[in-house]
């Protein structure tokens, strides 16, 4: 038999949108327990016969979920790390695996370590932290610096992955994911902007703590199969496969 993955029906759940937190996160906010919402939802989920959930994003953002602002900590919109264990519990009792979104290329400006190098510019320890950090010219955004970002959106600041601290901190990360939360899998986000290095360091170090742990990564441009293998992702978004049945399905376009 073949990896559990290989057989998955997955649902996709945002919390932030079906548990209806606000659209903008204070941080100084008490922790609201939105994620017990779903244990509502796990019946239905299971009647439909599916035995995956992909759930996220889940960490502390501003807004979407996407500009992550700590790895550590659940968003206090949604709960926290023992109300997120307690709701994959639940869906592990009826047979239902848990992967969560890991957004690895990029944070959001809120981030501890871009915040020090907002304050400490080119003395703060964190400058090594981030791709193309330059002090000869002014951001966008109003920064006495510049910065390389997701597709030029300047509330996405890229990591530097190369950088031995960064991995460090979020392979740590990745680790009480699973030991103290139960993640079964992780869905990589822009997993078309990560090096094919650093793919492959994360599948040995979660295959150690999790020998049928799940790499899927999201996959949008570019050769698929650069970033697919027994090394690599275990599996990938197919986008251009989507389209198509898109026009097949609800166009009635059998053509293109």
């Amino acid at each position: 038999m073949g990896h559990w993955s290989e057989r998955a029906f997955v649902y996709h759940i945002y919390p932030l949108g079906l548990c209806d937190a606000p659209k903008r996160n204070n941080y100084y906010a008490p922790v609201e327990y939105r994620l017990d919402y779903i244990y509502q939802w796990i019946d239905h989920i299971a009647d439909l016969g599916v035995n995956v959930v992909y759930i996220g994003p889940l960490f502390e953002s501003l807004t979407h979920g996407y500009d992550t602002t700590d790895y550590y900590h659940i968003d206090r919109r949604l709960g926290d790390r023992q109300s997120l264990a307690r709701l994959i519990r639940a869906f592990h009792q009826r047979g239902i695996r848990v992967i969560v979104d890991a957004v690895f290329n990029h944070v959001g400006r809120d981030f501890w370590a871009f915040k020090d190098v907002m304050k400490n510019q080119q003395y703060s320890w964190y400058c090594d932290w981030f791709q193309g950090l330059t002090f000869s010219k002014r951001s966008p955004v109003g920064d006495n610096f510049n910065y390389k970002t997701w597709k030029k959106h300047y509330s996405l600041v890229k990591l530097n992955l190369k950088n031995a601290y960064v991995k460090e901190h979020l392979f740590k990360a990745v680790e009480m994911w699973i030991n103290e939360l139960g993640v079964d899998g992780l869905r990589l986000d822009a997993a078309d902007c990560l090096t094919v290095a650093f793919i492959q360091d994360l599948k040995r170090f979660t295959k150690k703590i999790k020998p049928d742990f799940w790499l899927m990564g999201e996959i949008v441009h570019g050769d698929y199969r650069k970033k697919i293998s027994n090394k690599r992702l275990d599996s990938i978004t197919n986008y251009q496969c989507h389209g198509e049945m898109v026009q097949s399905f609800n166009k009635n376009n059998l053509l293109e």
